[in-house]
């Protein structure tokens, strides 16, 4: 007799998991010195950066301890530009490496990866000034205003100089989670614009560590899951340097997907739509998890399990947006018009422009873009290792598509499709989710100023 879970769950699940004895630090002859070493060199870079700020591509304010000289634009694009190459080569080569039979034991690599967490988190975050933005709508919140009628603009003062020309006179575009967190940080902050953003930062990198430990723990892989979240030097570069909100969906992702995949239970159920509503708090395109979870469950004929997890989802996101209210929602929608660079919507609608004209070019865009993203979302899971769980393997696929295919797209909102990954054993679409991040993070590393080089 089946089950509920039977196709939420890999058929090779009664194999036993493979973890090295504690005292085991590799396994077999081959060792990627030279990756590892490359890594090393990325995250290197990547706090010199940091280190060396106010510079090109960071904030204006530096939070860091250690004062070293401010470093020329040309200069600091270049070393951020030769950090994220170095991630990219050295992450590449660790997977490489742990394909051909290299097993470092996950404590080692818990170890390490939180040793380069805690030095890029207490220094000036690198490649995007989301920070400023984040602070700027936490001391709103925190001085009893609204943030999704406030804008940086008119808070006025250091938080609003830090903020970039492009985002100073909008209000905030995330969840009121997102705004909660903000707002704390910005208590501890005060009238000082880098005590918030260093909170907010040492906050961060906890959500970091904590997923790390949470996939070490329930990975099939624990070697591979801490390849690809902890101890991944370009993760680390994007989301802990950068310090951006989207570590707090993959954890809650991590959670969700833990408690999806246990016994069939009612209570857990609700949890997961609850754990899914939080997400959605904090930025509402996580309501491709809710998606990537429920639909499983939906092919597997646990229609009762996907209700509640709906519901619950919505009920949570109901409770959490009637603190503002629906107007909270309003500048969601001005920000979905927008097309990033580099993107080919971005073409799209400049020569659909010639014929449709620019709003119809527009509103094409904004028809076609998902469709091709679930079509894309189809091709990449049915790539997915067969021995993937579908509730891994279809938000991964729909998270990694809608990155591939949205108009306006940022390096770090692969988080969900990486935590995703680390809970599969091998695949060769690891390697294109590499290569992406990499590539939108050499495309948007300015820390929010004007391009130099």
């Amino acid at each position: 007799m089946t089950t509920d879970n039977d196709e939420l769950t890999p058929r090779s699940a009664g194999r036993m998991r493979t973890t090295p004895s504690p005292g085991l630090t590799v396994v077999g002859q081959f060792r990627p010195r030279a990756a590892v070493w490359t890594a090393v060199a990325g995250i290197a870079l990547f706090a010199l950066v940091g280190a060396s700020a106010p510079n090109h591509n960071t904030l204006r304010a530096p939070i860091t301890w250690l004062r070293l000289p401010a470093m020329p634009g040309a200069v600091s694009a270049t070393v951020t530009y030769a950090a994220i190459v170095l991630s990219c080569l050295g992450t590449l080569g660790l997977l490489r490496a742990h394909g051909r039979g290299w097993r470092p034991h996950p404590r080692l690599l818990f170890r390490a990866g939180a040793l380069a967490v805690l030095v890029v988190a207490n220094l000036t975050p690198v490649g995007s000034s989301d920070m400023a933005s984040y602070a700027a709508y936490g001391r709103i919140a925190a001085l009893g205003a609204d943030p999704y009628v406030t804008t940086p603009a008119q808070l006025g003062g250091a938080y609003a100089h830090l903020v970039s020309e492009g985002w100073r006179y909008t209000p905030s575009v995330y969840g009121p989670v997102a705004t909660w967190w903000q707002a704390a940080g910005a208590y501890v902050g005060g009238d000082r614009p880098w005590l918030t953003i260093w909170a907010l930062m040492l906050a961060n990198a906890a959500a970091f560590l904590g997923t790390g430990y949470l996939l070490i723990r329930t990975a099939d892989d624990p070697v591979r899951a801490g390849l690809l979240w902890i101890a991944n030097p370009l993760l680390i570069g994007v989301l802990v340097a950068g310090g951006h909100l989207d570590t707090i969906i993959a954890c809650l992702t991590v959670c969700a997907i833990h408690f999806v995949r246990r016994a069939a239970r009612w209570h857990h159920d609700l949890i997961v739509g609850g754990l899914v509503g939080l997400a959605c708090g904090v930025k509402i395109s996580a309501a491709l998890l809710g998606v990537g979870l429920a639909w499983p469950l939906l092919r597997a004929g646990s229609w009762r399990r996907a209700v509640r997890l709906t519901f619950a989802a919505t009920l949570t996101l109901a409770v959490l947006y009637s603190a503002y209210g629906v107007h909270a929602l309003a500048p969601l929608s001005a920000a979905s018009q927008l097309v990033s660079t580099p993107s080919l919507w971005a073409v799209f609608e400049k020569f659909g422009a010639w014929f449709l004209g620019p709003r119809g070019a527009a509103t094409a865009t904004g028809v076609l873009w998902p469709v091709v993203m679930l079509v894309l979302a189809w091709a990449l899971h049915r790539r997915v290792p067969v021995d993937a769980p579908a509730v891994v393997a279809v938000p991964f696929a729909l998270t990694f598509a809608w990155v591939l295919t949205a108009p306006w797209t940022m390096p770090w909102y692969t988080a969900v499709a990486w935590a995703s990954a680390a809970l599969f054993r091998q695949g060769r679409l690891t390697r294109y989710l590499v290569v992406t991040t990499a590539f939108l993070t050499l495309s948007h590393n300015s820390g929010g100023h004007g391009w130099t080089l």
